[in-house]
C-alpha cells in the first residue's frame, strides 16, 4: 500500500470493495478508481490504442490522457477515466486496449434535464470562482456555481493560507455563505461542457454514480440548460508536460497531479521520485512528496538558485532525455544529460495552459503569452469574464483578486518555456492516448501541411477523449519548431464542445425507448383498435391504415383486398375517416387576412366568413411546402388546415415570418390540432348521413354549397360541418371537440348503417385522392416542385403584390418546360402495380448502357376499384406535354411500358362532387 497517514480527505473509517481485472481490492469513500489502484501499487491500468504499450495514470482528473477503463458494475459503460470514477462498493472495472466495448445489457438508468436562469453563472469552484460567486451573490444576483469535482476548492491542497486561515476552512466558510443565499444554486459533480451564444451553457451533473446502490427514482445524470446574463469562467489551468523519449510509461505523471493524489486521497504515487520541471510550481510537488516520505530528486534546466520553497529533496540542474522500464513496462529509471537515475515515478512539469475552452466556445480569441509559454484569453467578450488560472493568473493572491473583480499585481516570470528535450522523435509521445509522436508531426509537416488544424487531423493529436488538454499546445509548439515559425503565428486548434465526453443517454434524457418519438393517438384510437385496424405512423401519430375483415378461408383480408373494398364502398355508398390528425392553426387578429395573403400563393383576405378556400404554401425558392384548406371564421379569424406531418413545421414557419419579418402585423397563431377532431364523411350517401346527424341543417347543394361551412349543435354539443372533399366525392368534414369525438363518431356510424357506411383508413384515402390527381405534399413532391409543376397555376394569384416564393416563379429555371411535372401513368398491363420510387425512361425495349437518362420517378402507385386496374402518379420531365406518349419503367429486371395521362383519372368533369 502507498497510502500515507496524515494525508488525504478520504473516509478511512469505512472500507469499499471493488474489482479490477478480476482482482479484488479495497478503497475508501472519497477515492477514485485511479487513486485506489495507485494506493495498492497498481501502476499499469490500460494499453495504448496503436502501439499496445502499457499505460498508467498520467493526471489526477479529466485531463488524464491514458487511464481509460471499462466499467461493468454498477453501470455498464466503456471508455471512462479511472481518475474521474468515484469509488463505490461493488465497482467492477477492467482495463482496455485503447478501444472500449459497448454494453451487452440495456442501460436501465434514468437521465433527465433541467433548466436554470440566473444573472451570473460561475464555472469553477476554486478560489477565484468562489469569490466571484460570493461577490455576485452579495450584490443580489441569482447565481449558479458549477464545478466538475465532488468538492469545491479547485486545486487547493490544504497547505495554503487565505486571509490568515487554512485554505480549506476558507472554502467551507464561503460555501456556507453561498448556501445561505436563497438565489444561489451550487452544482458539484457538474461539468460545464458547452458554452454558446447569449449566455447559454450546457452542464452535465453526475447525480448517482458515487452512490451504491443508486436511489430508486433518481436520475443517474442530468443535463442542465443554463441561461445566464453573465458567465464567469474560473476553470483553472492544465499542467503541461515536457516531451521526452518514452514518456508514455506507467509511473510518469504530471507533477501537480501527484501532489493532488497525496493531499486529496493520501496516496503517494512513488517512493523514488524524479521531478523534471522548468516551472516553479513543481517545486511544491517535490517538497510535499519528500515530506510524505519519498526520496525526491528535482531536475531543472534553469540555474540552481535560492528558493523560498524549501524541502527535503535534492535539486540539480539538468535535463531528462528519456526513460527506461522494468519487466512490467513501468518506469524504472530516467536517462538524463548527466547519466541514469533510478526511480519509480517521474513527474513532468513544463508550465500551465489556461483552461480556456469555454471562452473559445463563444469565439473568444486567444493570444500567445511568451512568458507563460501558453495561450490565454486575448480579448474582452460581452457577457463573459475569465478569472484566475483560466486567465493566465497562476498565483493564489492574483486569483483571489480577480475573483473579487480586482486587478492583481503582476508578478515576475521565472519559468523557462521548454517543449521537449533531445531524443528519438519516434519515441517522443505528444498525444499519449492516440500514440502520436513528434515523428508523426514531422511526417505531417514534411507532407506540406502548415495549419495546426491539418496537422491535428493528419496525426489525430487532440482527437481522443481528452481533446488535447495536455497535447494540443505541445503539438502547436512542435509544429512551429519544425516549420521554423513563431508559435503565435500558428495558434491552437479550435476548442469545440463538449469539453469532456458526454454519454448519448444523458443528451437524450428521457427521450428514448417509447419516449424517443412520442406516440400520439386520436380520441378514437380505442375504437380503431377494437375494430381491428392496422396502423401506420404518420408523423408521430398512429393512424388507421385499413380495417381488414375476416377472410373466407380464415385469417383476415390483406391490405390490397381491404383497400379495394373500402374504396368501392366510398365511391358507391358512404365511408367515414378519422382525419383528426390534420394540422389546425387558428390565425386571429386585425391583420390576419394580410398575413395569410403573404403565406399562401393565392388570396385569402377576400374569403368571406362561412367560406372555405384551398391554398398552397411555398418556400422562398417557390417550391411547395404544404397545402390545405382555410376556413374564414369571422372578420378577424381564420382556421388553417395543414397536412398531418406539416402541423408543427408550418406553425414554426408562420411564427418565424411573423416574428422576424412582419412583427408589425397584429396577428396571433394558436395550434388547435388536438382540440378539434375531424371526420370526413364521404360518398354519394354522405348527405343522408349528415342530414340525419343534424336534421335542422339544410344540407342540400343549394343551401350548403361546396367549400362552405356551418356551425350547429348535436344534442347540445357544438359541431362544425364543412363541405370539403379530398376524394372528388360528395363529402362533409364533421368537426367536434376531442371530448365528444368518440360519441359523435359512434352516432355517425349508427346513422350511416342503413346506407352501408364503411370506415376507411389512410391507404384508401390515398387511393381516392390519387384517382382525382390531388397531390400529397412530401410524397408527390420532393422539395423541387412548384405549384405550376403540379398543374396548379390556378392556385397562384396574379393580383397580389407579393407572397413567399413569388419572386422565384420568375426565375428562368422555374419556367423551364422540361421541369418535372405531375402526370398520371397507366401500365399497359392493367395488373402491374409500379413500385413507388421507380425510375422512368424513354420508351425502349432494351436499356442503353449506363448512365441511363432518367425522365422522372413514380410518386404514388395503387390498385383502383373505380378504374378496375392499376395506376400511378409520377413526376416526369416536361410531363404535361407528354400526355398520350408511352414511356418505360424498369422494374426488377423487366421493362414495363406505360402511357402518360393527365393526373385526374376518375370523374375529370367533377360531376360527383355535389352528389
Amino acid at each position: 500500500m502507498t497510502r500515507v497517514d496524515g494525508y488525504g480527505r478520504v473516509d478511512r473509517t469505512r472500507t469499499l470493495r471493488f474489482t479490477f481485472d478480476g482482482v479484488s481490492y479495497t478503497g475508501h469513500p472519497g477515492d477514485t478508481l485511479a487513486s485506489a489502484l495507485l494506493a495498492h501499487g497498481v501502476r499499469t491500468i490500460a494499453r495504448s490504442v496503436k502501439h499496445d504499450r502499457p499505460r498508467g495514470v498520467t493526471a489526477a482528473w479529466s485531463e488524464d490522457p491514458t487511464g481509460l477503463v471499462q466499467v461493468e458494475e454498477p453501470f455498464p459503460e466503456p471508455m471512462l477515466l479511472a481518475t474521474t470514477i468515484e469509488l463505490v462498493d461493488g465497482l467492477v472495472a477492467s482495463s482496455i486496449g485503447g478501444r472500449g466495448r459497448l454494453a451487452e445489457v440495456p442501460d436501465t438508468a434514468r437521465y433527465d434535464r433541467r433548466y436554470a436562469h440566473c444573472e451570473t453563472l460561475v464555472v469553477g469552484a476554486g478560489p477565484a470562482g468562489l469569490l466571484a460567486a460570493r461577490t455576485a451573490a452579495r450584490r443580489g444576483d441569482r447565481v449558479v456555481l458549477v464545478d466538475d469535482r465532488p468538492a469545491a476548492g479547485g486545486s487547493l491542497t490544504g497547505t495554503e493560507r487565505i486571509c490568515g486561515r487554512d485554505a480549506l476552512d476558507f472554502v467551507a466558510d464561503t460555501l456556507a455563505e453561498l448556501r445561505a443565499h436563497p438565489d444561489v444554486r451550487i452544482l458539484l459533480r457538474t461539468t460545464a461542457f458547452g458554452h454558446y451564444d447569449d449566455g447559454f451553457v450546457l452542464a452535465l451533473e453526475r447525480r448517482t454514480d458515487h452512490l451504491a446502490p443508486a436511489p430508486q427514482g433518481l436520475s443517474r445524470q442530468r443535463v442542465w440548460r443554463i441561461r445566464a446574463g453573465h458567465v464567469v469562467v474560473a476553470t483553472g489551468a492544465h499542467e503541461r508536460p515536457i516531451v521526452v523519449a518514452d514518456n508514455d510509461r506507467p509511473g510518469i505523471m504530471l507533477a501537480a497531479s501527484a501532489r493532488d493524489l497525496l493531499h486529496r486521497y493520501g496516496v503517494l504515487a512513488g517512493r523514488r521520485v524524479v521531478v523534471f520541471t522548468s516551472d516553479d510550481a513543481a517545486y511544491d510537488a517535490a517538497a510535499d512528496l519528500a515530506g510524505a516520505g519519498a526520496e525526491v530528486t528535482l531536475l531543472d534546466p534553469r540555474p540552481v538558485r535560492g528558493d523560498s520553497r524549501s524541502g527535503d529533496y535534492r535539486r540539480a540542474r539538468g535535463l531528462v532525455l528519456g526513460t527506461g522500464a522494468g519487466p512490467d513496462g513501468a518506469i524504472s529509471h530516467v536517462l538524463t544529460d548527466q547519466g541514469e537515475l533510478p526511480c519509480d515515478l517521474l513527474l513532468l512539469s513544463g508550465g500551465w495552459n489556461p483552461t480556456s475552452h469555454l471562452f473559445s466556445h463563444v469565439r473568444g480569441a486567444l493570444r500567445y503569452d511568451a512568458e507563460l509559454g501558453a495561450f490565454r484569453p486575448g480579448e474582452a467578450l460581452a457577457g463573459v469574464t475569465v478569472v484566475g488560472a483560466a486567465n493566465g493568473t497562476f498565483d493564489l493572491a492574483g486569483c483571489l483578486a480577480e475573483g473579487r473583480g480586482e486587478t492583481p499585481e503582476p508578478l515576475p516570470r521565472t519559468n523557462l518555456v521548454l517543449w521537449r528535450t533531445d531524443g528519438d522523435p519516434a519515441r517522443q509521445y505528444v498525444d499519449l492516448q492516440r500514440d502520436s509522436t513528434v515523428a508523426d508531426i514531422a511526417r505531417a509537416t514534411g507532407a506540406g501541411l502548415r495549419s495546426v488544424e491539418h496537422v491535428k487531423r493528419y496525426t489525430t493529436i487532440g482527437t481522443a477523449h481528452d481533446q488535447g488538454k495536455t497535447s494540443g499546445v505541445l503539438a502547436s509548439a512542435i509544429t512551429a519548431e519544425l516549420l521554423g515559425v513563431p508559435i503565435e503565428s500558428l495558434g491552437t486548434t479550435t476548442f469545440r464542445p463538449p469539453y469532456t465526453p458526454v454519454a448519448f443517454a444523458a443528451l437524450a434524457g428521457r427521450e428514448r425507448g417509447q419516449l424517443f418519438d412520442p406516440v400520439r393517438t386520436t380520441a378514437l384510437h380505442a375504437w380503431h383498435v377494437a375494430r381491428g385496424a392496422v396502423f401506420e405512423d404518420v408523423g408521430q401519430w398512429k393512424r388507421a391504415r385499413y380495417y381488414p375483415l375476416p377472410g373466407e378461408a380464415g385469417g383476415t383480408e390483406d391490405m390490397d383486398t381491404a383497400v379495394l373494398r373500402e374504396c368501392a364502398a366510398v365511391r358507391r355508398d358512404v365511408g367515414i375517416l378519422d382525419g383528426s390528425t390534420l394540422g389546425k392553426i387558428e390565425v386571429r387578429g386585425p391583420d390576419a387576412g394580410a398575413f395569410l395573403d403573404m403565406i399562401y400563393t393565392n388570396l385569402m383576405s377576400s374569403l368571406r366568413p362561412g367560406r372555405v378556400r384551398y391554398g398552397v404554401m411555398c418556400g422562398l425558392d417557390g417550391m411547395v411546402i404544404d397545402d390545405g384548406t382555410v376556413l374564414r371564421l369571422d372578420d378577424e379569424g381564420f382556421l388553417v388546415y395543414t397536412t398531418t406531418g406539416g402541423a408543427a413545421p408550418i406553425l414554426d414557419h408562420m411564427e418565424e415570418w411573423l416574428q422576424t419579418e412582419w412583427p408589425h402585423l397584429r396577428v396571433t397563431l394558436t395550434s388547435v390540432t388536438e382540440q378539434w377532431a375531424t371526420f370526413p364523411v364521404v360518398g354519394p350517401r354522405s348527405r343522408d348521413v349528415v342530414g340525419a346527424l343534424a336534421p335542422h341543417v339544410d344540407v342540400s347543394a343549394a343551401a350548403f354549397p361546396f367549400m362552405t361551412w356551418q356551425d350547429t349543435e348535436v344534442d347540445g354539443v357544438p359541431v362544425r360541418l364543412a363541405r370539403i372533399s379530398f376524394s372528388g366525392e360528395l363529402a362533409w368534414e364533421v368537426n367536434v371537440d376531442g371530448w365528444h369525438a368518440p360519441a359523435l363518431w359512434r352516432r355517425l356510424i349508427a346513422l350511416g348503417e342503413p346506407y352501408g357506411i364503411t370506415p376507411y383508413g389512410t391507404e384508401t384515402m390515398h387511393v381516392l385522392r390519387a384517382e382525382k390527381g390531388y397531390p400529397i405534399i412530401g410524397q408527390d413532391t420532393d422539395g423541387t416542385v412548384t405549384p405550376q409543376d403540379l398543374g396548379m397555376s390556378w392556385a397562384v394569384s396574379t393580383k397580389k403584390v407579393d407572397f413567399i416564393g413569388k419572386r422565384s416563379f420568375a426565375r428562368a429555371e422555374n419556367r423551364n418546360p422540361l421541369r418535372k411535372q405531375l402526370v398520371g401513368l397507366l401500365p399497359l398491363d392493367p395488373t402491374v402495380k409500379l413500385p413507388e420510387g421507380s425510375q422512368i425512361v424513354e420508351q425502349t425495349e432494351e436499356l442503353p448502357p449506363p448512365p441511363v437518362p432518367m425522365l422522372g420517378h413514380v410518386t404514388s402507385s395503387y390498385r383502383s376499384a373505380a378504374l378496375g386496374r392499376t395506376f400511378a402518379l409520377a413526376l416526369v420531365k416536361g410531363g404535361h406535354a407528354r400526355i398520350g406518349e408511352r414511356l418505360t419503367v424498369p422494374v426488377a429486371g423487366d421493362l414495363v411500358p406505360v402511357e402518360v395521362t393527365g393526373s385526374v383519372l376518375v370523374d375529370p368533369e367533377g360531376t360527383r362532387r355535389d352528389g
